[in-house]
């Protein structure tokens, strides 16, 4: 049996804004079956997921993982979309509820399967680290709130020097839009757009699954440019031209401004537009095509202008180093934190309940597949 193909993405993010969720499109409300599970630091949710995730990957299921910014190691959620099932996370900082509970949603408390009384014996170091995690990300954010006041300084750049040329770039718009659907019948009168993050600001830096999501593809427009020609704009409107001619679209989100849209993926047309950039530089492949927007600047040749935004652009980086240092400083205090589960917990009750659910799954699977 052929393996499935694996989507790796992130379903929130460490942002200039703070905890940033998209959790409400990992799947659909109206999906087959969403397990939300409970519980706390290090009591095997994230292994619970993996486990079901790469038992349907070996059946032959494509299978999405959807990854943990805050640990790039851990997952937030498994989607198996052919059976639309998901299993999610359902603890801090995404807290999931059930919506359409017993219709669609059911809770498993992992907590069921611990030792109370030897996690209260740690009340107080738990209570003491979980705070200290909080005052952490506090930091981070302060810093990449900075990190993206900088970044911005460096965008700006072009339009304050008069570089930037609106018309070339409408016409830059204009022709890639009639690329990709010229000749394209419209598919729905209802389309969605669904939101997530391909790349995100972790302990071990800014990590980036783009590859997983759009190497597949048959045709890939790789956009780009330097920071302030248009970039996310362009996508952006390429996100709305698919919209409005009735197209489904995947819309990947900035890792530091969730705002922006740096990525898209139209399902229909088999058709990605990547905006290639730091920290996610994407290498073309044979058949995709450039789209370049420095050709909507003219040089800037001052070298005090060109100092001020390499200043900027150097500021930026320093301030996102020092955020990503916190969010590491938070993960291993986390992990301390997960250290006084870890030895209460039944693992072998919990690896039973996972295999009871995994059967369930297995069930799904093979049952005809209503809409």
């Amino acid at each position: 049996m052929q393996k499935g193909r694996l989507k790796k993405v992130f379903p929130g993010g460490n942002t200039c804004r703070g905890f940033h969720s998209f959790y409400d499109y990992i799947i659909e409300p109206d999906a087959a079956r969403i397990f939300v599970i409970k519980g706390g630091p290090g009591v095997g949710k994230s292994t619970f997921m993996r486990k079901i995730g790469e038992e349907m990957l070996s059946r032959g299921y494509d299978v999405e993982f959807h990854c943990c910014s805050s640990d790039n190691g851990s997952l937030d959620g498994v989607v198996i979309p052919a059976i639309r099932v998901a299993l999610l996370d359902g603890t801090a900082p995404h807290v999931v509820d059930p919506k359409n509970p017993g219709a669609v949603d059911e809770i498993i408390h992992l907590g069921d399967h611990w030792n109370e009384e030897g996690l209260r014996a740690h009340k107080k170091e738990i209570m003491a680290l979980n705070q200290e995690v909080a005052r952490l990300f506090r930091r981070a954010y302060s810093y990449l709130a900075a990190a993206h006041l900088f970044l911005e300084e460096v965008r700006r750049f072009y339009q304050e020097t008069g570089a930037f040329n609106q018309g070339t770039f409408d016409k830059l718009s204009l022709e890639l839009i009639h690329q990709i659907f010229d000749g394209k019948e419209r598919q729905t009168d209802s389309p969605r757009a669904r939101h997530l993050f391909a790349t995100a600001i972790t302990p071990d830096g800014a990590v980036s699954h783009l590859e997983t999501i759009v190497g597949h593809l048959p045709k890939r427009y790789i956009i780009s440019g330097d920071d302030g020609t248009g970039k996310t704009l362009l996508v952006r409107r390429v996100m709305d031209a698919a919209l409005m001619r009735g197209f489904d679209v995947e819309a990947y989100h900035c890792a530091l401004d969730p705002s922006r849209i740096e990525h898209l993926v139209i399902p229909a047309l088999q058709v990605a537009v990547v905006n290639s950039v730091e920290p996610h530089f994407y290498r073309p492949h044979e058949g995709d095509t450039v789209v370049d927007t420095m050709r909507c600047v003219r040089p800037v040749g001052d070298p005090q202008l060109l100092a001020e935004r390499d200043t900027a652009r150097e500021m930026y980086r320093r301030a996102l180093e020092e955020a990503v240092n916190f969010i590491r400083r938070a993960k291993k205090v986390h992990d301390e934190m997960e250290a006084y589960y870890i030895p209460h917990m039944n693992f072998a009750d919990i690896e039973a309940r996972r295999q009871q659910v995994l059967a369930r799954i297995l069930e799904m699977a093979a049952a005809p597949q209503t809409p």
